[in-house]
């Protein structure tokens, strides 16, 4: 089962996380924390926005929870936040077509799934799996923050999908607990955040830009254009990890995640283009922009994670630190 408590603070990779882990372990003073500027895409920055938006979920450990909205801290994170957000916008197209981006959305690319389908080995899926761990033992956490921000269909409807996700009220079919699930599956660990100093970068960007998204008003259509990118996207890659798994011969637990996912997110799909994007865009056009950069920030950033992968596992080397 789902293990609730977080581990302890991660280790540091650099002197960002550094500075922060070191700060975090002591009581608020109202002293600033240094900060020096780090790759925008690299493991320290990402590091250090994953374990300051974490004081926002499950916290961690021994240290206070007065961190969570010290203004110091909140300061130190809007410049790894700054320098985030800034890299998603000179690495995306940009635009204002919201129907063309969705179009493109439902032209099936096979991606990690394909290969993990087709020639994919055990230990790589089971690697895959320990990625994405890092999202979806927190899934539907992210996006539920913008549900305050929307109003009418658009809100409505997204809280019907929101329900889903949560296992329409029913613990054991959270999408988080079902993950849990294939973890255990699996023979790996299903504790939150066990793996996240295994994890490189491109799996934590992921979670950061969803949690970026989520927790700034004014950036809710990009949460939006994300979150209607991940539902179109999903059922035909759940598809392919069904079949991955099948040929496998694994544990029914790890299937079932994925043909929860081919069945729930097909609907999901309809809900977001036509009840929650339509009404959101209708109501407030101004936003088409950012709806796009959240579709296009979700394609770049997935790029990201499939390229990490596919470069080590070709080479016969673990995708993991």
């Amino acid at each position: 089962m789902l293990v609730a408590t977080t581990r302890s603070l991660p280790k540091p990779v650099g002197p960002l996380t550094e500075a922060l882990f070191a700060t975090l372990s002591k009581a608020p003073t109202g002293a600033a924390l240094p900060y020096a500027a780090a790759e925008a895409y690299g493991h320290d920055l990402q590091l250090a926005l994953y374990a300051c938006y974490e004081l926002h979920y499950q916290g961690f450990p021994g240290v206070s929870d007065e961190w969570e909205w010290d203004p110091e801290l909140l300061r130190f994170r809007a410049h790894l936040e700054d320098a985030f957000l800034s890299a998603l916008r000179r690495d995306v197209a940009g635009g204002e077509d919201v129907t063309g981006e969705v179009e493109a959305l439902l032209v099936d690319s096979a991606g990690t799934a394909g290969y993990l389908c087709d020639e994919g080995e055990w230990w790589q899926m089971r690697e895959y799996f320990i990625h994405r761990s890092i999202y979806h033992l927190k899934e539907a956490d992210p996006h539920a923050w913008v549900l305050p921000r929307l109003r009418g269909r658009a809100k409505a409807a997204l809280v019907a999908v929101e329900f889903d996700e949560f296992g329409g009220g029913r613990a054991e079919r959270m999408h988080s607990q079902l993950y849990a699930d294939l973890l255990d599956g699996a023979g790996l660990d299903s504790g939150y955040l066990a793996y996240i100093n295994d994890v490189p970068a491109p799996s934590l960007a992921l979670v950061n830009m969803m949690s970026l998204f989520g927790l700034h008003r004014g950036l809710r259509g990009a949460l939006v254009g994300h979150f209607a990118a991940a539902e179109i996207t999903t059922a035909p890659a759940a598809k392919r990890m069904e079949k991955a798994l099948e040929r496998m011969q694994a544990h029914p637990v790890c299937i079932r995640f994925y043909t929860e996912h081919i069945e729930a997110d097909a609907v999901h799909e309809q809900v977001l283009r036509h009840e929650v994007l339509g009404d959101l865009l209708e109501r407030e056009p101004e936003l088409a922009a950012d709806v796009v950069l959240g579709i296009q920030a979700t394609e770049l950033l997935e790029t990201h994670l499939a390229d990490h992968l596919m470069t080590n596992w070709k080479a016969g080397r673990s995708s993991l630190l």
